[in-house]
């Protein structure tokens, strides 16, 4: 919607809040505003009383108040049946009786001159109201967070970023994408570190500058960590940790917990890497040493030294995945480009130069499967590869042939027709394929530890009553 709206004011905003709502989109009023906003299809208004109801919006009714005007105004409406009105959008639907008044207000509208598809059309965006519908002043209100929200994060997107992450479970997008924008915006990202990380993410100088923050992950993303142990690491930390052993003796974390910090790359200050920070904890006693004992063990330590053959990226990138569910190192697929380009798999950055119509492959991690109950079964699915992302229609028909690919695939290639819209592009999809398999081949030891962080806004793993799909078949994921 918004490359199609392309907001110039604050009351763009506002209608940019309120029309992707059920109500204006059952309503089939969303297409005829963006025309008319664009210049493409004249303004007009089927009477001078409505002009009055409707001139803020183009002749197009997006708002509750709208509704309940054009009912006492065009439909004949007392102002205690417009009341009950108000009451019946006020309640959802299902519960509701909203239905009630459609005879009313179609007829009622017919008889006054009104044709009779305009006045169904309204009476079906008051119905979607009855779903979840907006009055103006409460998309006034969210489009004030709107625009506070765009400032910060435009001027100051390591903040903005930063709050977001510390504010989860919340909102639309997962932590990877976050960190993934924000680097995208030249914020540099960090990683979870013993000696500087706290809980939350962090904001830290950068070096030589006056003004600027890099973003320091928390220990809050490294998977299974918890907030006591955090507090304890913290707290013991004084001028910082030298090694494993001293952090072992002054928190007293146990050492599955150790690992779990190790797992996360998160000795890097101490140099020490993955693997050797693993090998270091599972060489460390889960008890804290005694005073007289610490010198024995020290000494114990570098005796059992060994140099261990170093990781390779794709081990490294997969142990990202499996204990911060992100990667600050090179995206998974810029080290399979090669065999994607055998197969004819398009980056996602190369789509805005295919013309309209095209057929193409695209393949990325899966971001979003996303199936909205106003979109009648069609599935809106997003792909994430080393250049960005690619949205992709997946129609019912094709849902229902790929079922267990579009379900359980991590790794996702769509193949299609590329569909635009103004700068708006989408691939329409024909096949997919499942290419998880290959997300194994990048840890050397076979284990396939990448298991890409969905966006809460996920519905098809859990997508109401769908009485085709069985829960037994898609266990459901933690997606906050």
């Amino acid at each position: 919607m918004l490359p199609r709206l392309k907001p110039r004011d604050f009351y763009d905003l506002v209608i940019e809040v309120a029309i992707v709502r059920p109500g204006p989109i059952q309503g089939d009023m969303v297409h005829p505003y963006l025309r008319r906003r664009n210049g493409e299809e004249p303004v007009s208004y089927p009477s001078q009383e409505l002009e009055e109801v409707l001139g803020k919006t183009l002749g197009v009714p997006l708002f509750q108040e709208q509704a309940m005007r054009i009912a006492i105004v065009a439909a004949g409406f007392t102002p205690g049946e417009a009341d009950r009105l108000r009451r019946a959008m006020a309640t959802f639907r299902r519960n509701g009786t909203i239905h009630t008044f459609a005879e009313k207000m179609v007829e009622g509208m017919a008889a006054r001159g009104y044709e009779r598809d305009f006045a169904e059309r309204c009476f079906r965006q008051i119905e979607g109201f009855g779903d979840y519908g907006f009055p103006e002043s409460h998309a006034a209100s969210f489009a004030l967070l709107v625009y506070v929200s765009a400032w910060l994060k435009c001027h100051y997107p390591a903040v903005f970023a930063c709050a977001l992450l510390n504010s989860r479970p919340m909102g639309f997008y997962a932590p990877a994408q976050i960190v993934r924008d924000a680097r995208d915006h030249g914020v540099e990202v960090r990683p979870p570190d013993v000696n500087l990380s706290d809980w939350d993410c962090t904001l830290e100088p950068l070096e030589g500058q006056q003004t600027g923050f890099a973003l320091r992950l928390g220990l809050r993303q490294i998977k299974g960590f918890h907030e006591g142990d955090a507090e304890r690491l913290v707290g013991a930390r004084g001028a910082g940790y030298g090694d494993v052993d001293a952090l072992s003796r002054r928190t007293g974390l146990v050492r599955a917990t150790l690992e779990r910090l190790a797992r996360a790359d998160a000795f890097r200050s101490l140099h020490l890497d993955r693997r050797h920070a693993l090998w270091a904890v599972k060489a460390a006693s889960d008890a804290p040493l005694p005073l007289f004992a610490a010198a024995d063990a020290a000494e114990h330590r570098r005796e059992a030294a060994v140099r261990l053959p170093a990781m390779g990226e794709g081990e490294q990138v997969a142990d990202d995945y499996a204990s911060i569910r992100m990667t600050l190192r090179r995206h998974p697929l810029a080290l399979m480009r090669r065999s994607l380009d055998a197969r004819g798999v398009t980056p996602s950055d190369r789509l805005a130069h295919l013309p309209n119509g095209a057929a193409v492959t695209i393949a990325g991690l899966v971001l979003v499967r996303q199936r909205p109950g106003s979109a009648k079964g069609v599935i809106f699915a997003t792909l994430e590869d080393e250049t960005g992302a690619a949205n992709a229609i997946i129609w019912q028909p094709v849902f229902e042939r790929y079922r267990r690919v579009v379900l359980g695939a991590r790794l996702l290639a769509i193949t299609g027709i590329l569909q635009r819209e103004g700068i708006v592009i989408h691939v329409v999809a024909k096949q997919l394929e499942d290419l998880s398999p290959m997300l194994a081949a990048l840890a050397h030891d076979g284990h396939d530890s990448i298991e890409p962080k969905l966006s809460p806004a996920d519905e098809v793993k859990r997508p109401g009553p769908d009485p085709a799909v069985n829960p037994r078949d898609y266990p459901s994921r933690d997606f906050h």
